[in-house]
């Protein structure tokens, strides 16, 4: 009888929701939820990466990144259960992976590059908003006074806007309360990047096909007057947006791998997933990285969608769904961050009512009559967003912030972590074969890494130089 309670992967049925979780996830809802991970405001500034890098180094960037993020995706998903890949315990998020591999040294180290992560791209968040806000009143201008009126707006207004909404979404108690909103920006973020894909293919189509840029982009022009130190740094830059755009492995446990079901196992199914959610997004990215460059050549803009105003209509429609996207996308990376300064808060001072009493009050023309807040969290998370609001008007740059995000994620929590829970959970020996070339990738990525940091740094650093503190235009 005990026997016929055992699945062909090697579990009981009972073992397979030990955790009192209901799993109906397939390889194609683990694809649609790669797909939507992975797919961000990143996109917007592929082309100008392939700019800085060429029609040469450009595609094969993005082909390398693609195939890294890929293969340590694979070991990663492996590492969803401890000690073995099949019939161990589950790990639900990515910390919980790294903490039953690795060291407590290990789980520092993730922590604070995972939280740091978070907030800046909170930071990016609030940037990327505000440019498109801004784009959106400047397109108003020309389409109303023509492309000759004087239509420069300044960026503070749109980020204190963006951050008030933040402050009220942040009020909700957790992540299952706004799960509309993560669907709404999911679509969003589609339609962005379908609409920024179509703008480049007519822009491309408008100079009859001809196709714009050279071999090694702006790093073999010598013709546009930028000291080669700069374009350097531009192509360091680059690489840190590209790798940016791919960074997802952090969520990859939570969003995807906890919610498929099994049998199979699931990280049969969350490789599947991943080859298709990963070759996907390739083809996009290439498509729109390369269609981009053809359009625009070595002036690609940094956001691509700035470069367009016309149709205006369609322009301000997908800078729309870019302000939409990150509203939610804002909270997905907040709410970790408040999770755990909360956590420690509570730990530290368990019997203070002042952070543990809930006030209710009464909401007028609403079904549910009220509305519960806690007066700790109000004000934590009030200073959080007001304080990433301040630095984000201090730091208005674009592609710069994208970059060091890419840089200072890729290799540690793409590569370097889930390579090394693999060598522990496979005991794969120092010196054999298979240990030489992990060892190698992940040295490789991190000289990618620190060019990419050290690019971008150099790109905040120069832009620093010619601006205005909370004096943001485009």
């Amino acid at each position: 009888m005990e026997m016929e309670r055992v699945l062909e992967i090697g579990r009981t049925k009972d073992d397979i929701e030990d955790d009192g979780h209901q799993r109906e996830g397939t390889v194609w809802t683990a694809t649609a939820h790669c797909i939507t991970a992975v797919i961000g405001s990143g996109i917007l500034a592929l082309s100008w990466s392939v700019a800085q890098l060429g029609w040469v180094v450009g595609p094969i960037a993005l082909l390398v990144f693609a195939a890294i993020t890929y293969y340590a995706s694979t070991l990663l998903a492996d590492c969803y259960r401890s000690p073995h890949p099949v019939t161990g315990s589950r790990n639900r998020t990515y910390m919980d992976a790294v903490r039953s591999y690795l060291g407590p040294k290990d789980v520092l180290m993730c922590a604070l590059v995972q939280y740091a992560n978070l907030w800046g791209a909170m930071i990016s968040y609030t940037i990327t908003a505000s440019i498109s806000m801004m784009s959106v009143s400047r397109s108003n201008c020309y389409h109303k006074h023509g492309r000759s009126a004087r239509c420069a707006t300044s960026g503070n207004l749109f980020m204190v806007m963006f951050g008030a909404s933040e402050i009220i979404l942040s009020q909700l108690p957790n992540m299952e309360k706004i799960a509309w909103l993560s669907v709404v920006s999911a679509t969003m973020s589609l339609a962005y990047s379908v609409i920024s894909l179509c703008l480049c293919l007519g822009k491309w189509i408008g100079y009859h096909g001809d196709v714009q840029g050279t071999l090694f982009g702006t790093m073999g022009s010598h013709q546009d007057g930028v000291p080669p130190a700069i374009k350097t740094w531009n192509a360091f830059q680059a690489l840190g947006n590209i790798a940016f755009a791919y960074t997802f492995a952090e969520v990859m446990i939570e969003i995807e791998q906890d919610t498929v079901k099994a049998p199979p196992s699931e990280n049969v199914t969350m490789k599947k997933a991943n080859l298709y959610g990963i070759g996907t997004t390739t083809i996009f990215y290439l498509s729109i990285g390369c269609v981009g460059y053809a359009a625009f050549g070595n002036t690609a803009p940094g956001n691509i969608l700035t470069g367009f105003y016309e149709p205006f209509w369609l322009v301000e429609l997908a800078h729309i769904c870019i302000v939409i996207h990150l509203v939610g996308a804002y909270q997905v990376f907040a709410q970790p961050i408040f999770a755990v300064i909360e956590k420690k808060i509570v730990s530290k001072w368990p019997e203070a009512t002042f952070i543990h009493n809930v006030y209710t009050v009464r909401v007028p023309f609403s079904k549910g009559g009220c509305l519960s807040f806690n007066l700790s969290k109000l004000i934590l998370r009030t200073i959080l967003i007001v304080f990433t609001t301040l630095v984000s008007m201090l730091l208005p740059f674009f592609n710069a912030i994208m970059g060091l995000l890419g840089a200072s994620s890729f290799w540690a929590l793409t590569v370097y972590v889930p390579m090394s829970m693999s060598i522990v959970q496979r005991k794969i020996q120092r010196g054999t074969s298979r240990w030489i070339m992990l060892q190698t990738l992940s040295v490789f990525c991190f000289f990618i890494s620190l060019v990419a940091g050290i690019g971008s740094v150099a790109g905040i650093i120069d832009s620093l130089r010619g601006a205005k503190p909370f004096h943001i235009q485009y």
